[in-house]
C-alpha cells in the first residue's frame, strides 16, 4: 500500500551557516556562536552532571523535540570535538572500550562504572537509480526489539548533524536506549544527560556532504575478529564515524576499512555487515567471513557490481558463507523481507520513484505484532543520495515524515 504524504515537518539545517564559525566545528574555551535559527531548542530541568565545559553544556542543551512534546524524534547539532584521531588510535574493539574511551576523553567528570553503552541491529537495505537514471536512492529499515523484563520499551531516535574540522558534514540516526534513554528522556525530570557525549559513535546510519551513505545490519554467528600484524583495532560504530567524516564514495570507505582490523564486539552471538551507497551510483556489501563457524570470521569480503546485490537483511551473501547456517541458503533470519525486497526492486527493473522506495520499506516493516517478525521497525529512510537528502518515518507512521538535508 503506498503511504501518503498527508502531513511533512520540513527540517532543514544549514550547515553552510555553520561553516562560518571554526568554534563550532571543535569546542573551545570561548565558544559563542549561536544555533541555526531554524531550530529551536527543547527546554529541559535534566542535569548533565558529569559534564562542566560551557560549551559542551549549550550543546548538550540544544536538542529539538521533532514533534515538539512526544519525545520519540530528537536532532542535535553536535558542535563539540569528539576526538575521532584519538579514537582511531585506542583499539576500540567494543563496547565496552568504547565506553571507556567515552568516558576518559568526551566527559569531564569521572563517571565510575555506573553508566555504559551497547549496540546491536537488525534491518533491511536497499539501493537504485531513481525512474530516470539521473538520481540515486537508498532505503533502510532500522529494525530492534527492544524488551525488558517482558516489556517492550519506547526508544528516542536522535538525529545527529556533525561538521568536524577538516572532515565532511553529515547527518547519523542513533537508537537512544544504547546508552539507557527511552522516549522522552530529555524532559523526564530525571535523566542524567551527560552521555549525549557519545552520540557520534552510536549511529546506526548516515549520510554525508558527498553523497556517501552507510547503514549496519546483524548477522548471526560469532563477531568479526581481525588480527592483521601492525593494523589499530576499530570497533563497528567507529568505523561508520570515520567512513562519514572522511570518505566521499564507495570506493573510498572500502580503502579505508583496509586499513584497520575490524572487530565487532565480544558477544559471541553475533557480527554486523554493512551496506554502502555514493552519489555516483555505486553501491556494496562488506561483510566479514570464514567458512568455519568455530572460529571468528576475519576475511573482508566486498559485494557488489549486480542487481542481485543491491539488497541485504540479516544473513551473509558470501559465497563463502553460503552453506554455512549463516548463509543465503540455511539462514532464515530476514529471508523474508529479502524476498520481498528482491522480488519489488525486479518488478521496478531495479529504478524506483522515491515514493515506491517508501512503499517497499512499508512492505518490510516490521511491526510489535508481525507475523514471524525477529525485529520492530523503530525507523525507515528514503535517502537521495544525489540530493543529500533523508525522509524518514517512524514506527511505521509512513502518513507523516521528517526530513534532514547536508547542504
Amino acid at each position: 500500500m503506498k503511504p501518503e504524504k498527508m502531513t511533512k515537518t520540513k527540517l532543514r539545517v544549514l550547515l553552510s551557516f555553520l561553516m562560518m564559525s571554526v568554534c563550532l566545528f571543535v569546542a573551545c574555551d570561548d565558544d559563542d556562536s549561536d544555533l541555526d535559527p531554524i531550530r529551536k531548542p527543547t527546554p529541559t530541568t535534566n542535569k548533565a552532571a558529569l559534564i562542566t565545559d560551557e560549551a559542551k553544556l549549550e550543546m548538550i542543551y540544544s536538542l529539538s523535540d521533532l514533534e515538539i512534546d512526544k519525545g520519540r524524534i530528537y536532532e542535535m547539532n553536535y558542535t563539540a570535538d569528539y576526538k575521532l584521531d584519538l579514537a582511531l588510535q585506542y583499539d576500540i574493539d567494543g563496547a565496552e572500550s568504547l565506553t571507556e574511551f567515552v568516558k576518559k576523553e568526551l566527559l569531564d567528570v569521572s563517571l565510575g562504572s555506573k553508566a555504559a553503552l551497547s549496540y546491536d541491529a537488525g534491518c533491511s537495505a536497499f539501493a537504485c537509480p531513481d525512474k530516470q537514471g539521473k538520481e540515486f536512492l537508498m532505503g533502510r529499515n532500522f529494525d530492534f526489539n527492544h524488551i525488558v523484563n517482558g516489556n517492550r520499551v519506547m526508544i528516542p531516535v536522535i538525529a545527529v548533524r556533525t561538521a568536524p574540522r577538516g572532515g565532511k558534514k553529515s547527518v547519523s540516526f542513533v537508537d537512544g536506549l544504547f546508552i539507557n534513554y527511552t522516549s522522552g528522556f530529555y524532559t523526564d525530570g530525571k535523566s542524567d544527560l551527560s552521555m549525549l557525549m557519545a552520540m557520534p559513535y552510536l549511529m546506526m546510519d548516515g549520510i554525508n556532504e558527498d553523497g556517501f551513505a552507510i547503514s549496519v545490519l546483524k548477522l548471526d554467528g560469532k563477531p568479526t575478529l581481525q588480527q592483521d600484524p601492525g593494523k589499530k583495532k576499530i570497533f563497528t560504530t567507529v568505523a561508520m564515524r570515520m567512513l562519514l567524516d572522511r570518505a566521499s564514495t564507495v570506493d573510498q570507505a572500502i580503502s579505508m576499512l583496509k586499513e584497520y582490523n575490524m572487530c565487532m564486539d565480544k558477544d559471541p552471538r553475533a557480527s554486523y555487515h554493512f551496506f554502502m551507497a555514493d552519489a555516483k551510483g555505486n553501491y556494496a556489501i562488506v561483510e566479514y567471513v570464514d567458512s568455519d563457524i568455530q572460529v571468528n570470521p576475519s576475511k573482508m569480503e566486498v559485494l557488489a557490481g549486480a542487481d542481485t546485490l543491491r539488497y541485504v537483511t540479516n544473513f551473509y551473501v558470501s559465497p563463502t558463507m553460503k552453506n554455512t547456517p549463516y548463509g543465503s541458503i540455511e539462514s532464515t533470519h530476514g529471508k523474508d523481507r529479502y524476498n520481498v525486497l528482491k522480488e519489488s526492486l525486479k518488478a521496478q527493473n531495479y529504478r524506483l520513484t522515491e515514493e515506491q522506495v517508501m512503499e517497499i520499506l512499508g512492505k518490510v516493516y516490521q511491526g510489535p505484532k508481525s507475523e514471524g517478525s525477529t525485529g520492530f521497525t523503530q525507523w525507515s529512510e528514503m535517502i537521495n543520495l544525489s540530493d543529500k537528502e533523508v525522509e524518514m518515518s517512524i514506527l511505521g507512521e509512513y502518513n507523516k515524515t521528517f526530513e534532514f538535508e547536508v547542504d
